[in-house]
Parts: C-alpha cells; sequence; structure tokens
C-alpha cells in the first residue's frame, strides 16, 4: 500500500467509542459525509501517491471550517479548490489556521512539495463541539476540560501509534501550540517515547489573531523547522 492508501484506511477506520462528558459532540466527518470521503480520498491519492516517509506534525484536533468540513487538516474549503485545484461543493468555509498553513505552504514550494515530506494530523484525530451560553455550536479542545482529556486519553495514544506507523519518521516531531497542546504531547511522549525530539511551533490560529502583523517572521520560522528535519540537522 502507498502512503496515501495507509492514510485513507485509517480515516475511512478512525472512531471513538468511549463515553464522552455531558454537552460535548464528537465531529467525524469521514462517517458523517460522503463528499468528505471522496475529497479526502482526491487529497490523499494526488499528494501521497508514493511509499517515502514524512514528518508529522501534531495538531489538537480538527475545527468546524477546516478538516470538519474537508477532512484534511488546517484545509479549509477555498484552500482545497484554490489551493490544491479540488473540488468542493457546499457552503464556502474560510478559517484563518488554513490560510497561514497554506501561506506556509506556498512560500514552501508550493502543495506537492510540501506534502512530499510533512504529513498533517492532530493529537486527537477527530474533533469535537459544544454549544455555548448563546446557543450557539462551537469548537470545543480535548484540553478543555479534564473529563474530556481523560475520556479520549487512549484514543489519542492509540491513534499517535497508527499515524507514526502509516509511515512517518519518529527522530522529529511537529507540533502545532506551545501552549498546552505542546505540553501534553510531551507529557504523552514521555511516557510513551514516540518521537526523539519535538518541536512546538506557535499555533497558526495563534498567529493569525495576534500575530498577524509578524506572520512572515512565523512562516520562515515554520520552513526553517522544516527544511532543518527533512536536512536531518
Amino acid at each position: 500500500m502507498t502512503i496515501g492508501e495507509r492514510i485513507i484506511q485509517f480515516n475511512r477506520q478512525v472512531e471513538f467509542n468511549g463515553q464522552l462528558p455531558p454537552g460535548i459532540r464528537i465531529m467525524n466527518p469521514f462517517k458523517e459525509s460522503l463528499q468528505v470521503d471522496l475529497i479526502m480520498e482526491e487529497f490523499y491519492r494526488k499528494y501521497y501517491n508514493d511509499h517515502n516517509k514524512r514528518h508529522l506534525i501534531l495538531g489538537i484536533n480538527p475545527g468546524r471550517f477546516g478538516g470538519g468540513v474537508t477532512g484534511i487538516p488546517f484545509t479549509d474549503s477555498k484552500r482545497l479548490r484554490d489551493g490544491c485545484g479540488i473540488n468542493y461543493t457546499g457552503k464556502e468555509t474560510h478559517e484563518p489556521s488554513s490560510v497561514f498553513v497554506y501561506e506556509v505552504i506556498t512560500a514552501f514550494g508550493g502543495p506537492a512539495e510540501f506534502y512530499k515530506h510533512i504529513y498533517i494530523n492532530s493529537m486527537c484525530p477527530l474533533g469535537f463541539t459544544s454549544i455555548n451560553n448563546a446557543g450557539k455550536e462551537v469548537n470545543y479542545n480535548y484540553y478543555d476540560s479534564k473529563e474530556l482529556t481523560m475520556a479520549v486519553y487512549d484514543f489519542m495514544v492509540e491513534n499517535i501509534r497508527k499515524q507514526i506507523a502509516i509511515g512517518n519518521y519518529t527522530d522529529t516531531c511537529f507540533c502545532f501550540g506551545t501552549g498546552k497542546n505542546e505540553t501534553f504531547l510531551r507529557k504523552l511522549n514521555d511516557e510513551h517515547g514516540f518521537f526523539n525530539r519535538i518541536v512546538a511551533l506557535e499555533h497558526p490560529r495563534f498567529i493569525m489573531q495576534y500575530k498577524a502583523k509578524t506572520k512572515q517572521q512565523y512562516i520562515d520560522k515554520y520552513i526553517a523547522a522544516f527544511n532543518a528535519a527533512i536536512n536531518g540537522d
């Protein structure tokens, strides 16, 4: 099987069967939408149709307007169509994190070059939502409550192992987020020894929300970190 076929198989099989805390809903776009399944298959056959290892980036968990809609981490509908040339039918989505990630990808040399070296997923491969005080569905992160963290702990450990087994290097893992996501990934890594080294990068959402004026510095930082790992530095 190619790397792409392994990722497609992983996505189609991923499922959480545990008990979630009250008020938390899990998103599994691969089971909830035929379009997402088809988009995901086209994407990974296009960019991962080989047997070459990649370096893994672990985000937090998919959001409602990126991976939750397209099935591709940090890829909203606009970036899917304009950046990757893959058709999408439905409500257009705009995710700031996706905007930044695709600016990095463009600076790296474009999607084909970037995805030849990098595989993006998340600590928890499925996302969560809750209902806020205004009655609106909002994103919810695995670390937003201790109850949710404990509920999905074994699921996350199992799926990190599976993502490594797909065909990813274990010398360096990149972490999106320098706060709670980094802290928890380092804790898991200390316990399970997944990776030799973890390189934490400021989360794309944080950069777009608080550091937009200096985002070129972060784009340069990302690319330097990726190139160092690819070149074995």
